[in-house]
């Protein structure tokens, strides 16, 4: 529901662009693409700082806090947890699914299974609208994690005002003194927080920041490439005490599987959920269960 298909592309009868355009215009977006990867994170971080100005003096609510939903508790279960994002474009991929309505989504995810969502709130370069989040939260009874490059505790405010139950702090954009102080500032306003690391250094520094939930993304920064045994290497340098999460290149039942067997306590899915034809349906098989068509005796 309110899912744009993948291949909408054709199915609104544009032609299709015969082949040697195609590898000519694909060449060069290569090229140009291999240089925007090199200093995306910068770019990114750059946008982020200009935001801020406009944030100096903006009044944010204090309301939503006694509606705050249990970000850390939803991903303690018995089986592994999937935090299912809202994302309409991304920087590496372009355009995904920009028509998404979040309301229907994060319903569509919930009834799915989902124990929580996460939701891209970057305007600039991941497409995401004003009431995304809001909207996200509205559909579903599940915490929503805000998702963005948040660097400063003026974003957290913001956060806490929009109604997030959550938010990411990517350890690789922070010194371990910047990470403790904004952990702090989030738990001052209830807002849980997941710390998004890639290799042993950024997981050190969460650990030495205090972090208690703590994400492996396996999608490396500079190159976008995605190597789930990067997760599965990293995952003894985190505590038992700490929650797991591994984010990006989750597909298929058999990917979350070796995350649980790994010890992850739940994984990030992002693009294959939102291009899916029928998210509820897509989430029940990455748990290993039967759609309510199956179950009941039905055809799927």
């Amino acid at each position: 529901p309110g899912v744009e298909p993948a291949n909408s592309r054709f199915a609104k009868g544009e032609t299709p662009v015969p082949h040697s355009t195609m590898a000519s215009a694909n060449q060069f977006r290569k090229t140009k693409g291999d240089a925007m990867k090199s200093d995306i994170l910068k770019q990114i971080i750059a946008r982020k700082c200009e935001e801020l100005a406009t944030l100096k003096n903006a009044p944010f609510d204090d309301c939503q806090i006694a509606d705050r939903r249990d970000f850390e508790n939803a991903l303690r279960r018995p089986e592994i947890a999937i935090i299912a994002e809202i994302k309409r474009r991304s920087p590496s991929k372009g355009d995904i699914a920009p028509s998404i309505d979040p309301f229907l989504l994060a319903a569509a995810y919930e009834a799915g299974g989902a124990s929580a969502i996460s939701c891209l709130t970057d305007e600039t370069f991941f497409g995401a609208h004003t009431d995304d989040l809001p909207d996200a939260r509205r559909g579903s009874s599940v915490p929503v994690l805000r998702k963005d490059f948040i660097i400063d505790e003026r974003r957290i405010h913001q956060s806490a005002s929009m109604g997030a139950d959550a938010i990411l702090l990517i350890a690789r954009c922070l010194t371990t003194q910047e990470l403790r102080h904004l952990i702090s500032i989030a738990s001052r306003r209830q807002l849980a927080t997941l710390v998004e690391t890639h290799d042993e250094r950024d997981i050190a520094k969460a650990l030495d920041s205090g972090a208690t939930i703590i994400g492996i993304n396996n999608r490396d920064l500079k190159t976008f490439e995605v190597n789930l045994a990067n997760a599965i290497r990293l995952r003894e340098r985190i505590p038992a005490d700490c929650l797991a999460v591994s984010e990006s290149g989750i597909h298929s039942a058999d990917d979350v599987r070796r995350m649980a067997d790994a010890g992850f306590d739940a994984v990030l899915v992002g693009e294959s959920l939102v291009r899916s034809l029928d998210p509820t349906a897509a989430i029940r098989a990455l748990l290993g269960r039967p759609s309510d068509a199956t179950a009941t005796g039905g055809s799927a």
